[in-house]
């Protein structure tokens, strides 16, 4: 004789959790994304001559600089080491950001990753 419903085995509860866990998650990666924002990350360049901090929101904090990289005979050099410091925190920044995501999209099992939270 048939199953009465269009799901055998019980589907509907195995969505409820499915939902639920969904949801979790989701709480978990607003908390992780939140708490990423909040930290800061430093990174120097010419031998610590320049360092600068940016924000998890990817945002530039501060810029140090020591006396004997502001030469005004090679402004160049200075404008360089400025960026190589920067984008150096901002990998930084993205490289935990990668780690914290994907150590939460673990939690998917068999989904995948192609949810939008």
């Amino acid at each position: 004789m048939a199953k009465r419903g269009g799901f055998p085995g019980g589907m509907p509860g195995n969505m409820n959790n499915l939902m639920k866990q969904a949801q979790r998650m989701q709480r978990q990666m607003e908390e992780t994304k939140q708490e990423l924002e909040a930290k800061q990350y430093t990174a120097s360049a010419g031998g610590g001559a320049v360092s600068v901090t940016v924000s998890g929101k990817k945002e530039v904090v501060s810029v140090q600089l020591s006396e004997e990289v502001v030469d005004p005979e090679d402004i160049e050099m200075l404008q360089d080491l400025i960026v190589a410091a920067t984008n150096e925190a901002l990998r930084a920044a993205e490289e935990d950001s990668a780690a914290a995501m994907a150590k939460l999209g673990g939690g998917l099992g068999g989904l995948g990753g192609g949810f939008p939270f």
